[in-house]
């Protein structure tokens, strides 16, 4: 394990265990005194300490400098979940250098400061910014082992205690060797179906970040299509000018089609590219309950400026969640106002249009409209296939076109569903050692009574052909070879194959007794003339979806 791990810091050292360490014995009779006050205090520029000399000049630099960093830790408090609050900045976190250039902070390990700066160093800008009349450097060091050495417990009394916590309650042992421990390590069938669902349910859950933004959801791995590309073409143009070319965008769809991925696509584009701007991604219910603690704790004047004059961006997810809550409703709205009026960057996104969602005021439906309003629709089948050839990808995991097609074409209409059915298959395949083909497929996902209720057939999709290009069935199998007649075999060859999960060979069989490369060259030539043919790409959409009617 790292040996820069706190173990001290999370684990309270009983001073009783400090008898048998010589280096504590030999500083005893000498620092005892020095060791109960400088304990508390933080350090300084310079390692400077005020308890050991009052008297020096530099004492009132000290002390405005024990004043700042009460505010900067008082601020963060108000910010950070309390655990972490406790975790990584209560009495390991110090101010050591506050300067116009340059603001320097300490902190105990390596661990804590890799945590801090990947985490929270955002935050802590932001409140030197507002305390500073400048924009100065904010860098963390590791305090010197100097400095520490008084208030860290040798590592082996920390070791006696982690053995002591270690032990079970009920155990009579003194050390770990005397305790015993009964492993089982042959799974059962059962456990390994949990570890399926586990995986699951842990993909379902990725969608729950609160104020954090997730680095993994970006506008590279991100599948554009005809449903979605206003919308992803709208979020990128606001991302590179933040606040100026649209400075509200409101985009609105059913669960799971890509909205909150789109936020965060655009918080990590701004992060990476406007670093200077301070951004909030946070959604509707986060928004309600920080204002609900404010309010608790008579702290409503720092909850708007927290909005107000700490945010670039602001970004809110599900923001008819604000329906029916009146008080909420009034400081959104107080919030929205003074952020469109310093020109800064709104982005909502919501399961309606704003003049749709019940128990909204008039003015925050107005409001929400000012900017451009945006829907995505549920992704069309090609779009389908390429986001679960994407997700396959990033799982490193190889599925057949077969399966791919038979997932694309029963899922239809949410992509989280969609994604969670692969890495079902995965988890399957991973935990269970087989390769995944159609037939465990519908096994595991359970589409067998789907398919048999949406009733697809090489039939129905031909009829679907022939109803929308006005080509008789018969000839759409014959041996014509008109233009017309054979456009339309070819789409009919092509949706067979992605919507049904066809083999070549019946296909083939169907249109006319055709051989397998003929029916491969249709669908190739279909696929490739997709991406620069918007008006095949409507004509595919249209004939897929009298084939979902019929």
């Amino acid at each position: 394990m790292n040996n820069d791990f706190p173990f001290n810091h999370f684990l309270k050292v009983d001073s009783s265990l400090e008898k048998n360490n010589e280096k504590t014995r030999i500083n005893s009779d000498l620092k005892a005194n020095e060791v109960e006050k400088d304990s508390q205090m933080p350090l300084f520029h310079n390692g400077f300490n005020p308890s050991q000399n009052q008297e020096s000049s530099s004492s009132s630099e000290n002390k405005k400098l024990t004043e700042i960093h009460k505010k900067v830790l008082n601020s963060l408090k108000d910010l950070i979940n309390p655990q972490k609050y406790n975790a990584f900045f209560s009495d390991t976190f110090f101010l050591n250098e506050w300067c116009n250039e340059r603001v320097t902070f300490t902190t105990t390990t390596h661990f804590i400061k890799k945590m801090i700066e990947n985490h929270y160093l955002s935050q802590l800008r932001d409140i030197v910014f507002s305390l500073s009349s400048s924009r100065p450097l904010v860098t963390i060091e590791i305090s010197k082992k100097d400095d520490l050495e008084l208030r860290i417990p040798p590592t082996s009394q920390i070791n006696d205690k982690i053995s002591s916590f270690l032990l079970p309650a009920h155990s009579n042992s003194k050390t770990v060797k005397d305790a015993t421990f009964r492993i089982d390590l042959i799974p059962s069938r059962e456990d390994l179906k949990d570890q399926v669902e586990s995986q699951v349910i842990s993909h379902f859950n990725e969608s729950n970040f609160g104020f954090s933004i997730d680095p993994k959801k970006t506008f590279d791995n991100f599948i554009v299509g005809p449903s979605n590309n206003m919308v992803v073409a709208s979020a990128k143009a606001a991302s590179k000018s933040p606040g100026k070319v649209y400075p509200t965008l409101y985009v609105h769809s059913n669960s799971g089609l890509g909205k909150t991925h789109i936020l965060h696509s655009v918080a990590n584009y701004i992060k990476e590219n406007h670093p200077t701007l301070r951004i909030c991604l946070i959604s509707t219910t986060d928004f309600l309950n920080d204002m609900i603690d404010s309010m608790t704790k008579n702290k409503m004047p720092e909850f708007r400026r927290k909005y107000t004059d700490l945010v670039d961006i602001l970004m809110i997810d599900d923001i008819h969640e604000l329906k029916g809550k009146t008080q909420t409703q009034n400081e959104f709205f107080y919030v929205f106002n003074e952020l469109h009026n310093k020109h800064k960057q709104l982005i909502f996104t919501s399961d309606r249009p704003p003049n749709e969602i019940d128990g909204l005021e008039e003015r925050i439906k107005t409001r929400l409209s000012w900017g451009l309003v945006l829907d995505i629709q549920p992704p069309d089948l090609e779009t389908r296939i390429a986001i679960l050839k994407r997700k396959a990808v990033t799982q490193d995991v190889y599925i057949s076109e077969d399966v791919i097609n038979l997932i694309a074409g029963s899922i239809e209409s949410n992509i989280r569903e969609l994604e969670g059915s692969l890495i079902r298959l995965v988890a399957y395949s991973s935990i269970f050692n087989v390769d995944i083909d159609v037939e465990i497929a519908k096994e595991q996902l359970k589409l067998k009574n789907t398919i048999s209720k949406n009733t697809k057939t090489l039939e129905t999709i031909a009829k679907a052909v022939s109803t929308y290009l006005k080509v008789p069935v018969p000839d759409l199998r014959s041996k014509v070879r008109t233009k017309m007649v054979t456009f339309g075999r070819h789409v009919a060859m092509f949706l067979s194959y992605n919507l049904l999960g066809s083999t070549l060979h019946e296909i083939g069989l169907f249109y006319g007794n055709r051989d397998h490369t003929s029916v491969m060259h249709a669908i190739e030539k279909i696929k490739n003339q997709k991406l620069n043919d918007p008006e095949l790409n409507n004509t595919i959409f249209e004939i897929e979806r009298l084939i979902s009617l019929g």
